[in-house]
């Protein structure tokens, strides 16, 4: 199973949304990471076909996926940045639509249809913990709940390919480890697709991560490699807190944790050479790296 992707560009006026796009995607998580306005949403949408590129093709197992239409479609499960939930659908009375919309379980009939998607339903809302809630009206689930839905429609069917736009925005700790976990679980024999700004959630499980910066690729690698790029950069540093306004402008200070009592800060900055006499290198993270390509948040 392969998803290659050629070329892609779009423009929204003089924006260059995406530009000349090109990667190949088999099974296993691949993680697009970068600032706001990088292109990531835009090249979801378009692979999702809910956005039509200016230039360049898609193609699945070889074949163009405009021209399988509904037949590439039918293998896509979309997790869209900001989904449109009914709010006075109950959580169940959803979930059945959305089969209905993917016509999940057409090989079957009658009862024995209906049995093949309750099963469904019934382990994807335990996988993401809204078992409990299969009854709530959807408008009084919190934004977790709400989110974890998102992943969960996104899910059923069994698509082969998987594209999450943002999948553990406002969840907490334990929930991001729990659909972690569940989408790593589901990527053995997919290809998935996941945006997020949260770093810490792909570091550990991702196969690939594609750096995007202004629709550009600027880097693609195995997050370990990709830690490797900056060892000797990241530094712990020990200053009076009197050196910490110089200190961050000289510098890219990511963390700050001062010594009660002392008057001094310990911080852990990137920079290719020595910030200070008593710096001492430390292990790089993906952060750090994504850090050091992205030196401002805006991605300018």
């Amino acid at each position: 199973m392969e998803l290659y992707i050629e070329n892609l560009s779009k423009s929204y006026g003089s924006n260059k949304a995406l530009s000349s796009f090109t990667s190949t995607f088999k099974p296993g998580i691949y993680t697009l990471l970068g600032p706001n306005g990088s292109g990531k949403s835009t090249l979801m949408n378009i692979i999702t076909g809910n956005l039509k590129a200016d230039e360049g093709r898609i193609l699945f197992d070889g074949r163009d996926t405009t021209a399988q239409g509904a037949e590439f479609r039918s293998k896509l499960g979309f997790m869209p940045q900001y989904p449109g939930l009914y709010t006075n659908f109950t959580v169940g009375q959803f979930m059945w639509y959305i089969a209905a919309l993917k016509d999940i379980g057409a090989e079957y009939k009658g009862r024995e249809k209906k049995r093949f998607i309750s099963d469904q339903i019934d382990e994807i809302l335990r996988e993401v913990e809204l078992c409990d809630v299969e009854k709530n009206k959807i408008g009084t689930l919190s934004g977790g709940m709400k989110q974890r839905l998102a992943l969960a429609q996104a899910v059923l069917g069994n698509p082969s390919v998987l594209i999450l736009d943002e999948p553990t925005a406002g969840l907490d700790p334990k929930q991001r480890i729990s659909i972690r976990n569940f989408i790593a679980g589901i990527a053995l024999d997919k290809i998935v697709i996941f945006a997020t700004h949260v770093v810490g959630d792909i570091e550990h499980i991702a196969k690939e991560v594609i750096m995007l910066k202004k629709g550009v690729i600027v880097d693609s690698a195995p997050p370990l490699e990709l830690t490797r790029r900056i060892d000797g950069k990241v530094w712990n540093v020990t200053a009076d807190e009197g050196e910490l306004e110089e200190m961050q402008r000289k510098f890219r200070v990511t963390n700050i944790s001062r010594e009660e009592g002392s008057g001094r800060v310990m911080l852990r900055v990137i920079s290719d050479g020595c910030p200070k006499e008593n710096a001492v290198n430390a292990s790089p993270t993906l952060e750090d790296f994504y850090l050091y390509i992205f030196e401002d948040a805006a991605g300018n």
